[in-house]
């Protein structure tokens, strides 16, 4: 065969042909080390990144939130440690039992978690806060895509006896009332991040770096004492048990410092299980509601008009009839007396004599002590929805109202508002400031009368409690009390219900060197007695009792047993 006669088979090609090949070849090569470096080189993140996704998480490290005790370092809440399990739904690949099983162990229908992975993109929550044994029988499902995390649940020892003060947290573990919103930035702490590796079934198999330390939030002692409020709460309940009341409050204060020592509300609720809740459960009434005072507000007339020098305690009221009309109006006094002294216009609580007195002082005299006194602005606690109560500008007061403002009618207050205000007869004059921390160093107030005004005041509550006054069921065997009783017709729709009172006692002891300053509130009785001094007082006895006992504050009186009125024969308060 002749090779040399066909171009096809002849032995030599031309040498362009195999120059273009080398050179494609050669190309090809240059661009693939081009990408090869570009790649390795250049673009190294974005191939790390890529990688990283399919083993690489960045979790979330919690913050421990800060524990809250009480003044001698009882815990009243406390995190402890639950999970929430968690799935990005394009990674979820779970069998039909392995679906049932993850569903009773979540108590959620199936359809539900269907519902869930079907609408959310990326991540979605199935169940927060689940018991840390639960969570291991979920993780032993071994379902691709679903993840946990580490979180933290509040707990509440004391339950229901400290709901409406400390609040409660929500699934962020974040404060939504009370003292756990009050001080959230003090409580909650930092969360922290570290990078982890996880297998396909998001089984964490190595802790690769921490991006940033979690920082736990910080303990808050509270000037609450735990034994003192449980002791209150269960007057307190017992109270509205027996009166039949549609609520009531109690407030407990340390004369010397203005520490809350206890503060008290019922209806309560149990921050450890919030399924069902009412809005009347949550409120801290001693703070966030307001009410007319009644005649627990007549003190602060007649310091007044003594400051002015307008009576003394002996000076005499002429009060008889026990009527006195103003315009239109007509105030009456619960019993005819004739005329009396100042000091006896306080022990028999005589509206009249009240009324007498407060029309002899400027308008503008009584609005300054109530303003003095922090009535019309809230308390200084920045305690969520604390009240400011309402008293309405002297200027704008017509005789009828600077009358019966004399006696707590036209001017409302809150319960705390009121103990506070009533520092200035237990401490020379001075009004406490207020705290729902523990405070360590001493306490100076700010002088709204003088000591010698404040005796006298005091020398006249005292007499409230003795026989012919109106609170002798607030007295303490072993200790002299002074306090005020105040009975008032409920505010409704624009007026007054004529059949519904909130009956309330502030007092405090021992009245030589007081130590308590106790008030207690009570909305609606309805079992058939209504006046402060029947219904408030007892409570009032019964937890300056015990609370004297326990602070171990020596009695300034005589330790022998006190004999009450008959029953019937108490002087119920004007109203």
């Amino acid at each position: 065969m002749n090779y040399a006669a066909s171009p096809v088979l002849a032995p030599h090609l031309p040498l362009w042909r195999s120059r273009l090949l080398l050179a494609l070849i050669a190309g090809g090569f240059l661009v693939l080390a081009g990408r090869d470096v570009y790649l390795q080189g250049l673009n190294h993140d974005f191939l790390q990144q890529k990688g990283e996704s399919r083993y690489s998480r960045v979790i979330e490290i919690s913050a421990t939130r800060g524990m809250i005790t009480d003044r001698h370092g009882e815990a009243l809440a406390i995190s402890t440690p639950v999970k929430s399990v968690w799935a990005i739904p394009e990674e979820m690949q779970y069998s039909t039992q392995q679906r049932a099983k993850l569903a009773a162990l979540l108590k959620m229908p199936p359809q539900e978690i269907d519902k869930r992975l079907s609408e959310a993109t990326g991540f979605v929550y199935l169940k927060r806060q689940i018991p840390p044994e639960v969570a291991a029988r979920v993780s032993a499902l071994h379902i691709p895509g679903l993840f946990q995390n580490r979180e933290y649940r509040r707990y509440y020892p004391d339950g229901e006896v400290m709901a409406q003060v400390l609040g409660f947290t929500g699934a962020d573990d974040a404060g939504l009332d009370g003292i756990e919103l009050a001080y959230q930035s003090t409580l909650a702490g930092k969360s922290g991040s570290r990078r982890v590796i996880k297998d396909r079934l998001g089984q964490i198999v190595e802790d690769t770096e921490s991006i940033r330390e979690a920082e736990n939030g910080r303990d808050l002692t509270l000037s609450l004492d735990a034994k003192l409020q449980n002791l209150a709460f269960s007057q307190l309940k017992l109270a509205v048990d027996s009166s039949k009341a549609k609520a009531g409050s109690i407030v407990v204060l340390d004369a010397k410092t203005g520490e809350v020592l206890a503060l008290a509300n019922l209806p309560t609720y149990n921050p450890n299980n919030r399924s069902r809740l009412s809005g009347a459960q949550l409120r801290n009434r001693a703070i966030t509601d307001s009410f007319e005072p009644g005649s627990t507000l007549k003190p602060f007339t007649i310091a007044v008009a003594i400051e002015r020098g307008k009576v003394t305690p002996d000076t005499m009221i002429a009060t008889a009839g026990g009527t006195l009309t103003i315009g239109p109006a007509t105030i009456h006094d619960a019993h005819r007396f004739g005329d009396m002294t100042v000091a006896q216009v306080v022990q028999r609580s005589s509206n009249v004599g009240a009324a007498k007195i407060a029309l002899s002082l400027p308008a503008e005299a009584m609005w300054d002590m109530f303003e003095s006194v922090g009535f019309g602005n809230p308390p200084p606690l920045d305690f969520p929805g604390e009240a400011s109560g309402r008293v309405r500008p002297y200027k704008t007061w017509r005789p009828i109202e600077q009358a019966t403002m004399a006696y707590g009618n036209g001017i409302s207050v809150s319960l705390l508002q009121l103990a506070r205000a009533y520092t200035i007869f237990a401490d020379d004059g001075e009004l406490m400031p207020l705290s729902l921390l523990r405070v360590d160093a001493p306490v100076v107030g700010k002088q709204v009368i003088s000591p010698a005004t404040a005796h006298k005041l005091r020398a006249m509550l005292e007499l409230v409690v003795q026989p012919g006054g109106t609170g002798p069921k607030a007295r303490v065997v072993g200790y002299r009390v002074a306090g005020k009783t105040g009975t008032a017709h409920k505010e409704e729709n624009g007026g007054y219900a004529k059949n519904k009172y909130i009956a309330s006692f502030v007092g405090f002891a021992p009245a030589s060197d007081p130590r308590l300053v106790i008030a207690v509130m009570l909305d609606e009785p309805s079992a058939g007695k209504y006046y402060g001094g029947e219904v408030a007082a007892p409570v009032f006895s019964a937890v300056m009792a015990g609370a004297l006992r326990e602070l171990n504050v020596p009695p300034d009186a005589p330790l022998t047993p006190l004999t009450l009125p008959p029953e019937g024969s108490e002087i119920g308060e004007s109203d």
